[in-house]
């Protein structure tokens, strides 16, 4: 990872002419920027380590708290967690270039409430492509979110949602505006650490 990560970076890194004023600011956010780059290397190798699949340029917040069986767990390039909650109890698939914000709750398991020993049961969560999942929202057991969704902040999420859907509240009622389908933007990009190198 720490070696991938800081490829890609120099080998896409803005190149300003040697020397000028744009050369030496670029170079002081690089440098101011060093403890984020590290702290991203950390969290992103802890999960590895413990079996999740990482994609490439992915962001994962640092209190981020995600917990349980990690090898179950999968997170597409450039996507960015926030200082979100994963429960990866049954598989957890997320997407290419998703944004999960902070305070967001993926939940993949619950209990049987009408089961005498309240057994656990969990199901799996899927987050296609482009998904912008918002501050505080919950998604439940089970749910897939198609690609180019908006999960607004707060929502309630037990079923699935339709592809370019807005879904709002709890319970989750769909907008009748759709988002556009056809998308193309990193929500990585807009991540100072990644600005500094590659804008």
């Amino acid at each position: 990872m720490a070696n991938s990560l800081a490829t890609y970076l120099w080998s896409h890194r803005k190149r300003n002419r040697l020397l000028t004023k744009e050369w030496a600011k670029s170079w002081l956010k690089r440098i101011h920027l060093l403890s984020h780059f590290w702290s991203q290397l950390v969290v992103v190798s802890r999960l590895r380590n413990s079996g999740a699949q990482i994609g490439e340029l992915a962001f994962i917040g640092k209190k981020a708290n995600i917990q349980g069986c990690l090898s179950k767990l999968s997170i597409g390039k450039e996507t960015f967690v926030g200082e979100a909650n994963l429960a990866v109890h049954d598989e957890l698939r997320i997407g290419n270039r998703v944004c999960i914000n902070d305070g967001a709750k993926l939940l993949t398991a619950s209990h049987d409430v009408n089961a005498l020993d309240w057994k656990s049961i969990s199901s799996p969560i899927i987050v296609e492509d482009y998904v912008w999942i918002a501050t505080d929202a919950i998604v439940l057991p089970g749910v897939t979110i198609g690609s180019g969704s908006v999960v607004g902040a707060g929502a309630v999420i037990a079923k699935d949602v339709a592809p370019n859907s807005i879904v709002v509240g709890n319970p989750a009622r769909t907008l009748t505006n759709q988002r556009a389908s056809e998308l193309d933007y990193s929500p990585v990009s807009h991540i100072a650490l990644f600005r500094a190198w590659l804008s």
